[in-house]
């Protein structure tokens, strides 16, 4: 019998901290403008978007704090900056409307996603607002009785 193929997931990295530390409002696809190093490196999924947030200057949106590691390959003839400004590619609307929206108190705009998509790579940023301290504690006492409920229902029904 022939094995079935392995599905191939197209994503490459997560901010999970971003969705504990703010409420997403709206999410976006943006395209990314990237080395050829990068692209090798995100490949080996060697990236972290922990803390990763976008800013806009002269009508143009920038991703900072991505950090991609080169690989050794690469960085032995060219050096290489791992946290360098990278450029978002969106319409003048988008970056417009985000913009004006990062404008009003408490609004941010973080990068959630880094995926494939064909062989493009894409971000996926989110205007997004702050959490308190008691909203991350809501969600936390939520995920965690979420939890014990799966686990007494799996218990009660075997």
């Amino acid at each position: 019998m022939a094995k079935k193929p392995k599905k191939l997931s197209n994503t490459i990295a997560q901010n999970k901290k971003a969705r504990f530390d703010y409420h997403i409002e709206e999410s976006i696809e943006a395209g990314l403008q990237l080395h050829g190093w990068e692209v090798k490196s995100l490949r080996e999924g060697k990236v972290q978007l922990t803390d990763s947030y976008v800013i806009f200057k002269n009508g143009e949106a920038f991703v900072l704090g991505a950090q991609i590691q080169p690989l050794a390959t690469v960085s032995t003839h060219y050096v290489a900056d791992p946290t360098r400004t990278r450029k978002l590619l969106l319409n003048r609307k988008e970056i417009t409307r985000l913009q004006m929206a990062t404008e009003q108190k408490g609004y941010t705009v973080v990068c959630t996603d880094l995926y494939w998509k064909n062989h493009l790579v894409k971000c996926k940023i989110a205007l997004a607002k702050g959490k308190q301290a008691h909203d991350k504690r809501a969600t936390e006492k939520e995920r965690d009785w979420n939890r014990e409920k799966r686990r007494i229902m799996k218990v009660h029904n075997t």
